[in-house]
Parts: structure tokens; sequence; C-alpha cells
């Protein structure tokens, strides 16, 4: 069987080692219960806050989502210090993730029953929700990649990371048709019956990178080689904290320029949701708007699979990483211009909503089956600090700072109106456009003498 699904994947990822090849199964199984997890809480986070302040307060919840994930950030990075990321992978989900979900589970049944009624109490449980999801997508997605970065050489990342992106892609697809969709659509199925199975598959972690770490060879769980790379003993046992990932990532010009790629996705991807999702709880509301949400969920991770099946992440692999980080912010220039037209020809009517639906799906899609594997393999020639501290800086707490500055743009809706609050986040995201495309052109050229060199970056 896996032989079979190697000759399968041969024309789309490239050749594989079969020990290598089990190898990137088990970190995409992993991924897509991961995955899985948060593509459920998704649509329970949106249409849950909906419900419970509203959904026009989205950019105030994106605001406290930086806050609590600052100090979330601190602690995880505090932990890194004591815990192996393998360790921390297994512990993290269900400890704090699986026993808020299940608490907050029996919370909204007992609002949707009628128990609990509207009152401040509701309204603090649905910021507190909002936070609790948006840093699940931060900080373990974060930690799955660091330390996936930490047990992939460089070459092996090329074909293996694209692979990886794609069986976790099954997640996006399937956990919320059949937990969420089916489920209602069969007309038993309730918003507290599907958080209470989010917070039992955060138990289903631990197994699988246990067995990741008990069937695979060790001379395939290392990064880049100790020859090439030498770490100086006392490096090993540093505890670098909290503020030293922030250091290092002001440090070097490199990791600004992560930042900053990651920056302009965000802030452009924020003022695309937030349209879409203002459109949705016009037309949509209590669980029909949650199983709205999981179609529009499932139907991306359904178009990014198909992305990877039909073989575009061997785009990277025959342009190199230097030209497929540069055809993103092409691609999204192009998106910007679809998003501007709704304020150029035309108003909000049935169309919108449509329109708004495919330029989502067509932008993460694009984002998760080229862009965000190129940005995964970025991290691989630096240090083991770097990718332990430094990465989480900027797949989280700079993440929310991304979203927030989108969201704070998304405010402006409100005072100046809807069509100048679009063409002004249109000329905005030219501009960012612009500057992505040359970081993209510097950190690709970067990236490629660094592993040519056999060298860190940083």
């Amino acid at each position: 069987m896996v032989k079979f699904l190697m000759s399968l994947c041969k024309f789309n990822f490239g050749e594989f080692e079969e020990k290598e090849f089990r190898k990137f199964l088990r970190m995409g199984s992993i991924l897509t219960v991961i995955l899985g997890i948060y593509y459920m809480m998704r649509p329970l986070k949106d249409s849950l806050f909906a419900q419970l302040v509203g959904a026009e307060y989205q950019p105030y919840a994106k605001f406290l989502s930086v806050l609590f994930i600052g100090v979330v950030v601190a602690v995880y990075t505090k932990l890194l210090d004591y815990f192996p990321k393998h360790k921390l992978l297994c512990v993290l989900p269900p400890l704090f993730y699986g026993t808020i979900t299940l608490s907050y589970a029996a919370f909204i049944w007992a609002y949707q029953g009628g128990i609990i009624k509207e009152s401040l109490l509701t309204v603090i449980m649905g910021y507190l929700f909002y936070c609790v999801v948006e840093s699940f997508g931060s900080i373990v997605v974060a930690l799955f990649w660091s330390f996936s970065t930490d047990i992939t050489k460089s070459e092996a990342a090329k074909t293996g990371f694209p692979l990886v992106y794609m069986i976790g892609q099954l997640g996006t697809v399937f956990t919320p048709i059949l937990f969420i969709n089916l489920p209602m659509s069969l007309g038993f199925g309730s918003d507290a019956i599907s958080m209470a199975l989010v917070g039992i598959f955060t138990f289903l972690i631990a197994p699988l990178v246990n067995h990741l770490y008990n069937k695979t060879p060790s001379d395939l769980m290392e990064s880049q080689s100790p020859s090439k790379v030498a770490v100086e003993p006392s490096e090993k046992k540093k505890k670098t904290g909290f503020i030293e990932g922030l250091r290092l990532l002001f440090s070097h010009k490199y990791l600004i320029g992560i930042l900053a790629v990651n920056f302009f996705f965000e802030f452009i991807a924020i003022v695309f949701d937030f349209n879409f999702k203002s459109e949705a709880s016009k037309v949509y509301s209590g669980a029909k708007l949650t199983e709205y949400y999981s179609t529009y969920n499932a139907v991306l991770g359904a178009v990014a699979l198909a992305f990877l099946l039909l073989g575009v992440s061997r785009i990277t692999k025959k342009l190199g990483l230097k030209k497929s980080l540069a055809c993103i912010p092409v691609f999204f220039g192009i998106a910007i211009t679809g998003f501007l037209s709704l304020t150029l020809f035309g108003t909000l009517n049935s169309y919108s909503l449509d329109f708004l639906f495919w330029l989502m799906v067509s932008s993460k899609a694009i984002h998760y089956s080229i862009n965000g594997p190129s940005l995964k393999q970025l991290y691989i020639p630096t240090s083991a600090d770097v990718r332990s501290k430094t990465q989480a800086w900027i797949e989280t707490f700079g993440a929310r700072f991304s979203k927030q500055s989108g969201s704070t743009l998304n405010l402006l809706n409100r005072v100046i109106g809807m069509a100048s609050y679009r063409l002004l986040s249109s000329c905005i995201g030219y501009v960012f456009v612009a500057a992505w495309f040359f970081v993209a052109l510097y950190l690709g050229k970067t990236h490629k003498n660094a592993t040519e060199s056999g060298t860190n970056v940083c």
C-alpha cells in the first residue's frame, strides 16, 4: 500500500525513499487532526460570536485576541525552555484547549437551551472563545511546523512539506462535513455537540506524535546536517526565554522579511474575511450560519486539496522557492482588483456574498497549497532558537498583530462608508503587494544561498 501511494504521489511531489515517505505520512496524520480541530472550531467561533456578541463587533475581538495571544506566547515560549517540542505538542492541546472546549460545550448547551439568558456573561464568553480559537490556530499550528522544521532537512522539505500539507487538507475538508454539516442536515446536530467533539479530538494528537517518534529512524529526525551547521554545547543548554525570541526577530533582515510577508498576507486576508463574514451574517443566523461557515471551510479545504493533487505544489520545485514566493503577491494583486470591483461596478447585493465566498476560497487555497509550504521552508536554514522562539513570535503574535491591523482598517467602514472603505483598503493592498513582491525575491535568494552552502542564514 505504501509503495502504491508513493507511485501516486511521484508526479505531484517527486521521488521519496520509503522510510522518508512513511515519516511524512505520519506527520500528515498529525496535521490532519490539528487542522480538523481548527476547522471545526472556526465556524463555531464565528457563528457563536455573531450569536453572543454580534458579527459587527469582530474587529474588537481581533484586537482582544492580540492581547490574549501575547500572554499565551509568553507562556508558550517559556515552556519551550523546559519541554521538548514533541512533548509540548502532546500535552498542550488536550490539557489547555481540550479542557476549555469541553467546558464551553456545556455552556453553549445551557445557553441555546434557554437555561442561561443573554447577559454580560454571554458577551464575555463570546469574546473569550473567539480568543481561544484564534490562539489555537496560531500556537498549535505553529508548534507543529516548528517541530517539523526541526526534524526535516531542506532538500526533503521541498518534496515532503507539500505532501504533509496535502494530507492535512483532508482534515479541513472532512471534519466540518462529518461533524457539523452532516449532523445538522439530519436534524440532530447542535453547536454544543460539535463543540464537545472538538474537545475529544484534541486527545488524538499525543498518540500520533508518539507513533511518529517511535516508528521513524533517528537519522530522518534531524534538520540541517550537524557536520555542516555546528552547534556549541553551551548553545544547546542556553535558555533563550520570552524576550530573546523577539530580539532575534529584529536582529536580522531575513527574519524581518519573513515577518513582513506574513503581515502582508494576513492583512489582506482579514480585509477579505471581514467583508465576507459581514455579508454572511446578514443572510444566515443561528445554526444555519454555523453550517454555512462550515461549508465554506470544507470547500476551502477541498479546493486546496485539489490544487495539491493536481500538482500545483510542483510549481515550487520547477520555478524554485524564489519565483514561487514572488508569484503569490501577483495573485493577490489580481484578487484585490476583483475585490475593488464590488465598489467600482456594483453595490452590495446577493451577488456580493457569492463573489466574496469564492474570493476567500481561491485566496486561502493558493496560500495553503503554495505560499504556506514555501514559507515553512524559509525557517530550515536558521538556528534552533530561531525555529523555536522567533518562529513562534512571527506565526502567533505577529500574525495576530497583522490581523488586528487589518481589523482596525475594517472599523473605518462605519466612519467613511462601505464604498470609500473598500477603495481605501484596495489602495493599501496594492502598496503591500508591491512591497511583498520584492521582499519575496530577497527571501528566496537568501534561502538558496544558505542551503547551497550548507550554512544557517541566522
